[in-house]
């Protein structure tokens, strides 16, 4: 069993390298299932469309997450009520349109479990992560309720990434960090046997800062005169994880990262 997870997908830049390339690298990497982080995938880099998410569930995404901007395009909150593929973060505050967890088949009928999460520090207001993932961890049992499960922490700080990788180890398949936008090289299994990376990075272009256009980004920080932020075009890069799960366990035998593009190139 092989799980891919794409970081935050940017842009029109990321969606074109998800739709280009994700078809080939399913068959090539011999893939049961596919999660990616899609919250930035709107034109302008804010959000998602319903348009958008069908294109990238076309290309061979199981199910698309979110973040702290899940609400930057105004129809979202009506389409997510509709597609039970799209998730937004879990302790975002009630009432909020969709759900922050389900259970989906893959296509070797295994069910998998993606949980989309949001931390505190240093972003939107939300319910406390660490009591809401104590209630979950209460209420759902990997290889009884599902047989893999994927956390997506979209969070700022990486000590709060790390804290809820060691909290999850030996109850998820994966927990895997997103929103900074930035790979880190930390992947490896957990004591307990669960996958984990503080970041999956981004699926855009890095010639930027964050996917985003790079002289705006760096006006802004002199103070200049300078637009709202938007997405960089150049050549986008796949960058995320792919990890082999034990059937039995519901816990990961490997976890490599991925990466691929005009920027970045894996090292391996």
């Amino acid at each position: 069993m092989r799980i891919l997870f794409l970081g935050d997908i940017v842009g029109p830049s990321g969606c074109e390298v998800v739709k280009r390339f994700l078809p080939d690298i399913i068959k090539k990497k011999d893939l049961d299932f596919v999660v990616a982080n899609g919250e930035n995938a709107a034109d302008n880099g804010m959000g998602i469309t319903e348009k958008i998410s069908n294109e990238l569930f076309q290309s061979g995404i199981d199910v698309l997450t979110t973040g702290n901007h899940v609400w930057g395009q105004n129809e979202t909150a009506e389409h997510i009520e509709r597609e039970e593929k799209l998730l937004r973060p879990l302790n975002l505050l009630n009432p909020s349109p969709g759900k922050g967890f389900e259970i989906f088949s893959s296509k070797n009928n295994f069910k998998i479990g993606v949980l989309n999460l949001m931390g505190n520090v240093f972003m939107k207001k939300c319910d406390n992560v660490f009591i809401k993932i104590e209630k979950f961890l209460n209420d759902y049992v990997l290889k009884k309720n599902y047989d893999f499960l994927v956390v997506d922490f979209h969070g700022e700080i990486t000590s709060e990434k790390m804290a809820v990788g060691h909290l999850f180890d030996g109850k998820a398949t994966l927990i895997t960090g997103t929103h900074t936008h930035v790979p880190t090289n930390d992947a490896r299994i957990l004591k307990k046997g669960s996958a984990y990376v503080t970041d999956s990075g981004m699926c855009g272009d890095y010639d930027s800062v964050i996917g985003m256009n790079k002289d705006n980004s760096i006006n802004k920080f002199y103070k200049k005169k300078a637009e709202k932020h938007f997405p960089s075009l150049g050549d986008g890069t796949l960058s995320g994880v792919i990890v082999e799960c034990c059937t039995e366990t519901g816990l990961a035998k490997k976890i490599n990262s991925f990466i691929m593009g005009s920027v970045l190139q894996n090292t391996n």
